[in-house]
């Protein structure tokens, strides 16, 4: 069989998230609530078809998020460094408004979605894609019939969503790429395409969860 099951997951929550600071390849760890994500993400994907592997960015908050899940599934990690998120150049550490206000032109072309663009240092979005789509084709094509775990990054989750429904580089985003969300793709040799996006429902605090009981 041909056909590969992705489930594509964004890091849990860091405090740079909540301060709308850029992260770009710094490694910034999991706040209190992206740990908790990420022991929810854990119980709920434990819980599912079997996983047969799990691959992750390997800068913290993903690997810390993957962890989790090989915890609870007793699946080693696999590091993989082609998962990292975009590089930011030097708008890395600043806030968006921050970045705006001292470089404003540069901001304006990256709001347009210049694919050829990229910060002083970083990348551009067809660097981005070019990189996504082509671990991801490598790592599917691993586990034929199998399903695996793929935790990333905004931008990474974003470049998946794009191409497995067809959606230009330049396209404004519409679709949520929640921390620990649970997205499913599936992978064949022509390519991927898109099954369920943005599952939130084992993020949702119940009045009986332990964490607050």
């Amino acid at each position: 069989m041909d056909i590969t099951r992705i489930i594509a997951v964004r890091h849990g929550e860091t405090d740079w998230n909540l301060a709308t600071r850029i992260q770009g390849k710094i490694d910034i760890p999991l706040n209190a609530n992206g740990r908790w994500q990420a022991q929810r993400l854990a119980r709920t994907l434990a819980a599912l078809d079997p996983l047969t592997a799990i691959y992750t960015s390997d800068l913290s908050r993903a690997r810390e998020t993957a962890q989790a899940t090989s915890d609870a599934t007793g699946l080693a990690l696999c590091l993989e460094p082609a998962l990292r998120e975009r590089g930011f150049g030097h708008f890395e550490g600043h806030t968006f408004v921050e970045a705006e206000e001292a470089w404003p032109r540069e901001t304006a072309r990256w709001r347009e979605r210049d694919p050829e663009w990229a910060p002083r240092g970083g990348e551009t979005l067809s660097a981005v894609r070019e990189r996504v789509l082509r671990a991801t084709d490598a790592l599917a094509s691993r586990h034929r019939g199998e399903q695996i775990l793929l935790v990333a990054h905004g931008g990474v989750i974003d470049a998946l969503y794009r191409a497995a429904t067809g959606l230009d580089i330049r396209s404004p985003r519409t679709w949520p790429l929640g921390n620990a969300s649970i997205n499913r793709l599936l992978w064949t040799p022509q390519g991927l395409s898109l099954v369920g996006w943005s599952d939130t429902a084992h993020l949702e605090r119940e009045g009986q969860d332990e964490a607050t009981a």
